[in-house]
């Protein structure tokens, strides 16, 4: 699949290679969606098939170099890619809270081995987010006094929130938001049957993600926005709908359809208050800030989908007209 919004990002990481100033820590900054980890994957297949650079050659990311080299990375299998993720809990689907301190120590008892294979080695963090506060130091430490030969690639979408020292010791890449005449080109490329009407409403509702815009428009909107106006339509007594709700967007492989919903809700708010004469739009504001609160509490602490979804669903139960919900 084609992917945009990566071209300064990668003139400077290439340019860096190709002068023989490649930093050692590379910190990816954008919005989640906007393909960093994509960004990530690539650019430590290139440095692992590649040399060590420093020659000034003009080259694409996407160019293949060592061809044995390149066969090991596409099969998972290239010895000098290490990738820190959070893990499944209890050898379950969902994953942790974070990315541990453990993690960080086998990361760092990997490092003192010599290169086995080529001229680097790339840690990949996915994200630098995730780590727990004791993981941060550590890597710090690591990131202070680097390996020979070794490039850290760290994904944020947060970076404002992490350690300063961290930053301070990377080259940072942002990843910003596509312009939307790019993004309906390209999204109308991936999904020709879909009309040009939904995919402009997609791009919009996007904000520029390609990550988001992709995941609404493989989503059933109408069907969403359905079971979203139902609620606050029938205040849905008995908590049914919202019991489904919670169902439909709760854990890790959800998320994205969490995601849709709360795309599709301020829409669905800003219908239900037009809808409404204006001594009646009061509640629906409340409502809309109590969703945002609960949204921003969740992305703090461990962003439990279905206790999102489901308190989404209070929200619009409350706006249903009275005696609904007792119907």
């Amino acid at each position: 699949m084609a992917l945009i919004g990566h071209q300064a990002p990668e003139e400077a990481f290439l340019e860096a290679w190709g002068a023989g100033r490649l930093h050692h820590a590379w910190l990816l900054a954008g919005p989640q969606g906007m393909g960093k980890a994509a960004f990530a994957a690539r650019a430590a297949r290139f440095l692992v098939t590649h040399g060590k650079g420093g020659e000034g050659r003009s080259v694409a990311l996407d160019d293949v170099g060592d061809s044995a080299a390149d066969r090991l990375v596409a099969a998972g299998n290239h010895p000098e890619i290490l990738a820190l993720t959070r893990q499944p809990k209890d050898k379950g689907k969902e994953l942790a809270r974070n990315i541990t301190i453990d993690q960080i120590r086998g990361l760092i008892r990997r490092l003192h081995f010599s290169l086995s294979l080529g001229h680097w080695r790339v840690i990949i963090v996915d994200a630098i987010d995730d780590l727990e506060t004791d993981a941060a130091n550590a890597l710090l430490k690591t990131l202070e006094e680097p390996p020979a030969q070794t490039v850290f690639i760290l994904i944020s979408h947060s970076p404002g929130r992490l350690l300063p020292t961290i930053r301070s010791r990377c080259r940072t890449l942002r990843f910003q938001p596509v312009e939307r005449d790019v993004m309906a080109a390209w999204l109308h490329e991936l999904r020709p049957m879909t009309e040009m009407a939904e995919v402009r409403a997609t791009v919009a509702a996007s904000g520029g993600v390609p990550g988001k815009a992709l995941a609404l428009i493989d989503s059933d909107i109408a069907a969403m926005e359905k079971k979203l106006r139902a609620i606050a339509v029938s205040g849905d007594p008995g908590n049914r709908l919202r019991e489904a709700l919670a169902r439909e967007v709760g854990g890790t492989a959800n998320r994205a359809r969490l995601e849709l919903v709360i795309d599709i809700v301020p829409g669905l708010l800003a219908d239900l208050a037009r809808e409404r004469p204006v001594a009646a739009i009061a509640p629906v504001l409340a409502q809309w800030d109590r969703i945002q609160r609960t949204v921003r509490d969740a992305i703090r602490g461990s962003y439990d989908g279905a206790m999102v979804g489901f308190e989404i669903g209070n929200c619009l139960a409350e706006l249903a007209p009275r005696g609904a919900a007792a119907r």
